[in-house]
């Protein structure tokens, strides 16, 4: 059985902000800042408000988000008919549901408990820590078809309840009894959200009313409404100012004044899609939004009638991209464009450098990114573009083809914004041709000619610097039919062209003249140039791809297997893979020196854009009605790939689309301490990490005794630096110190102190330990004191180690106990993995000093052998730890490369 790709594996998605998931907002005591957590898919992301930067990705579900709530200790989503509850975003605490119920829809963070309400209209109550039904209420669909939920401020043990019906409901989750029912405004409750003023509930309905209804007296206090349809949101300013703030479907966001009882302004077009999430931060003019256009804004009430502007904004791709390209020769950058005809730089890296370079438009001040108006004048979507990085400083160096026109416009990726450049021919402005449309474009390597072919057959050049037409090749057409696709190679010598008419042809770029052309069986759909070795891939519309080298001109490969229409083909980097993609929903690599599929997998939705980096670490997809760009790690260049080509009859096996996330394949609640208490200021991002003593860490880690490289390095080369260093002149006596200044016997020059005798030192008898030869060094080894004995050994210099280890032979007054106890010293200083090069040093010295004792005794052998396992052990721990940390560094190296 498959399990998958031999070459590729998931990495992760770029370009996913938000969903029609309404957003989160928790406030973290420790952090002292507010964080939002968005759904994306089947993950939830949790961006910081001060900077409204990506701080942690959720791990991802089996299945899409349904809802999503929190409270001071958990995140809560629900994905199918399970509720799981996460802490600091990636560690999963707890599970509810499961048992074949249907898909929870509701969810309400109730103290210690959770209430959740399901498709099939039932409300449960579960006990969060004991994971346990606490209760479970049915309520009939065509009666009372739950819609919203809320707990009202200072109502204890009481939740409300709204309908599609119209109709609301308090109950006592207590006593499981119905307190009382509103009669409701025969309008679907959509939105339910506690007002400032106790008692008193915001009610959003489907009619686009917003009702401020008191509980206590069954009371409306205020009737608003929004002629913009449903009221998708609802919060409060809680900064000192009485303004209320809705969210409509079609994306503007209206600002009530409560005081007043009136409209205070608008925001148009706030979101290019239903506002599906709207929270005031407490205690702040801030604003959070989240919408289904794949983007969440922060806003700021700063302008004097009250309004809000926008101030931070992260965003992604509002519709599907069509095309995607890797931008420079590192790799990290990959170039976007599709459906919302908006130009996006996408960071391998870090999402920071992700840059918007704004929307097509007729109106170029229109496009400029980073507005909240809907532009009315945007065009088309763009469906190819091409890029060189040459003159990205000087001037524009990206060209988009635009779906149904004739013109071609420029961008620049160094100013990030749309080129002042749109470049269509004069022909195309007649009757005649006036219903011509460009197909393909493409840039020369040296970034001043674009190459552009029309669905007319011509085919012209033009210098993106000035935007003056240079030439145009054939007379008067370039094919008879269409041209599909066109390519330049890394000499700019030549342009070759692909055309519906199933000729490929060369042209000299300079004079735009015709060199060469070549019969296809079919006609040319799409073409991949690898510049760097000539190789052209060529998808007809049979299927099928060719492979043909410019500089010969002839045919190389024939590739078939492919039982759909080819939408993309990308080279690897050595022009050993050629790798494509096709409707039939797989991805293949064709190995071209063998001229076989080397491998084969299926992706869930058809791709519609490939590209392979430049470095070949990865490749990256777009798919059908999906808003992410797709990352995949190339295997073979972590480790070594062995592929064979595969059977006619393979069947290539389903891979799930990356995540934005580390991949995971279940969700297993942790064991252990699942109902242990949890403290809201426990609750924090991943940044927080526990903290360790240094003692905790030198037991995990190897640490180094950070001497002098001359006090461990040479022990082992004393007797060749002692011969160096022989004075030539005999060393002078020093002058000896008065009589009546006593000194004490030793390697080091010490007086002795004035200490009176007592009765033992003038008895004439003398007890055996006063004619031991052993230095305090060797005494402390005897007595087991190992650790006070190589801090010792460790502050002494290279000659006074070299004395004490020499004098621990037997025949210099040492024993086989001391040496015994020095290896066992040396085994505890690996074990606790301290010291690592000083031990080493001193290790190599007793071992040439000793090492015949060493060969005789069987006791110091035997200690020995244990020695060299513990060494070994030691030895592997510290090398794969410079390993990591060098691969690491040589990262983040390349990494910083992006800055410039």
């Amino acid at each position: 059985m498959n399990e998958g790709s031999r070459i590729f594996a998931p990495y992760r998605a770029l370009g996913l902000v938000s969903t029609h998931i309404p957003l989160v907002v928790r406030y973290i005591q420790r952090r002292k800042e507010n964080l939002i957590v968005t759904v994306v898919g089947n993950s939830f992301h949790t961006y910081g408000a001060a900077k409204l930067g990506l701080l942690c990705v959720g791990n991802p579900h089996e299945d899409s988000i349904i809802c999503m709530a929190a409270d001071a200790y958990h995140i809560y989503t629900s994905s199918r008919d399970i509720i799981y509850a996460w802490r600091r975003g990636t560690e999963l605490k707890h599970t509810y549901g499961g048992n074949n119920q249907t898909k929870v829809h509701l969810i309400l963070p109730f103290g210690p408990h959770l209430i959740a309400v399901d498709k099939r209209n039932y409300l449960r109550v579960w006990d969060i820590k004991a994971e346990s039904l606490y209760m479970e209420m049915e309520f009939q669909r065509k009666c009372f078809e739950i819609t919203a939920i809320a707990h009202p401020a200072t109502y204890l043990n009481k939740i409300l309840v709204g309908s599609k019906q119209g109709k609301m409901q308090l109950w006592n989750l207590k006593t499981c009894k119905l307190l009382y029912s509103f009669s409701g405004w025969d309008s679907s409750v959509l939105v339910l959200e506690q007002a400032p003023a106790p008692d008193v509930i915001a009610v959003g309905l489907a009619n686009g009313r917003i009702i401020l209804h008191n509980l206590k007296f069954d009371e409306t206090v205020v009737d608003f409404k929004q002629d913009w349809g449903t009221v998708t949101g609802i919060s409060f300013r809680t900064d000192g100012f009485p303004v209320m703030v809705t969210g409509s479907e079609i994306g503007h966001i209206a600002l009530w004044d409560l005081k007043e009882r009136r409209l205070v302004t608008q925001l148009r077009d706030a979101h290019s899609g239903p506002v599906s999430g709207i929270n005031c931060l407490p205690n702040e003019p801030l604003m959070v939004t989240s919408s289904p256009d794949n983007s969440l804004k922060m806003w700021i009430f700063d302008l004097p009638d009250g309004g809000a502007r926008l101030l931070k904004i992260r965003d992604g791709h509002s519709a599907p991209p069509l095309i995607a390209r890797f931008h420079g020769s590192l790799g990290n950058s990959i170039l976007t464009a599709g459906e919302d005809s908006v130009m996006r730089v996408f960071s391998t890296v870090t999402d920071i450098l992700n840059k918007s370079l704004g929307q097509a438009s007729y109106n170029r001040k229109a496009s400029k990114k980073k507005t909240s108006v809907i532009d009315t004048k945007k065009m088309p979507a763009i469906t190819c573009l091409a890029s060189e990085t040459a003159q990205e400083k000087a001037w524009d160096n990206v060209a988009a083809v635009h779906r149904g026109k004739t013109v071609v416009t420029t961008w620049s990726i160094g100013s990030q914004k749309m080129g002042q450049h749109t470049l269509v021919h004069e022909r195309f402005k007649g009757r005649e041709l006036c219903g011509s449309v460009a197909t393909c474009v493409d840039l020369t390597i040296c970034g001043n000619f674009v190459v552009i072919g029309y669905d007319s057959g011509h085919m012209d050049k033009y210098n993106i610097q000035s935007g003056i037409h240079r030439g145009t090749f054939g007379n008067p057409v370039a094919h008879d039919g269409g041209v599909r696709d066109v390519v330049t190679d890394g000499l700019n010598q030549y342009v070759v062209s692909g055309g519906q008419d199933g000729e490929l042809k060369w042209w000299r770029m300079k004079n735009c003249h015709g060199i060469k052309k070549l019969k296809m069986n079919e006609s040319v759909s799409k073409m991949s140039l690898q510049r760097d070795s000539g190789l052209l891939g060529i998808a007809l519309e049979d299927w099928s791809i060719h492979i043909v080298d410019i500089d010969t001109k002839s045919l190389v490969r024939k590739f078939y297997g492919h039982r759909n229409q080819v939408t993309d083909i990308s080279f690897s980097s050595d022009s050993k893979w050629l790798i494509s993609s096709s409707l039939d929903k797989t991805i293949r690599t064709w190995d071209i020196p063998s001229g076989s599929c080397v491998d084969s997998f299926m992706v869930p939705i058809p791709t519609t854009s490939l590209t392979m980096s430049p470095i070949g670490d990865f490749v990256a997809t777009t798919h059908v009605d999906h808003l992410g760009v797709y990352l995949w790690s190339n295997q073979a260049c972590f480790h070594h790939l062995s592929l064979r080509p595969l059977p006619e009859n393979f069947q290539a096996a389903t891979i799930s689309l990356p995540s934005t996330a580390a991949d995971v394949t279940q969700l297993v609640p942790k064991e252990g301490d699942e109902t242990a208490e949890v403290k809201p200021d426990d609750d924090v991002d991943s940044n927080y990490d526990e903290y360790k003593s240094p003692q905790q860490i030198s037991e995990e880690l190897v640490t180094l005794a950070l001497l002098p490289t001359s006090r461990w390095l040479n022990l082992l080369n004393l007797d060749v630096i002692k011969k160096r260093n022989k004075p030539v002149e005999p060393p002078k006596v020093p002058k000896s110190a008065p009589f009546f200044l006593p000194t004490v016997p030793g390697l080091e020059f010490k007086f002795a102190a004035s200490e009176q005798e007592t009765n033992e030192e003038k008895s004439k008898v003398k007890s055996l330990f006063t004619f031991e030869v052993l230095t305090t060094f060797g005494k402390k080894l005897k007595d087991g004191d190992l650790e006070d004995a190589l801090k010792m050994l460790l502050e002494m210099g290279p000659s006074g180690v070299e004395v004490e280890i020499r004098g621990l032979d037997p025949d210099a007054g040492g024993s086989e106990e001391v040496l015994v106890k020095f290896l066992e010293m040396i085994k505890c200083a690996l074990d606790k993995q301290h010291y690592f090069e000083a031990v080493q040093g001193y290790l190599g010295l007793f071992l040439k000093l000793h090492g015949d004792f060493v060969m005789r005794s069987k006791k110091v052998h035997e200690i020995c052998d244990e020695l060299a396992v513990v060494q070994g052990k030691s030895w592997h721990n510290i090398c794969d730890t410079m390993n990591q940390t060098l691969c690491l560094v040589s990262y983040f190296k390349n990494a910083a490369l992006i800055n410039y």
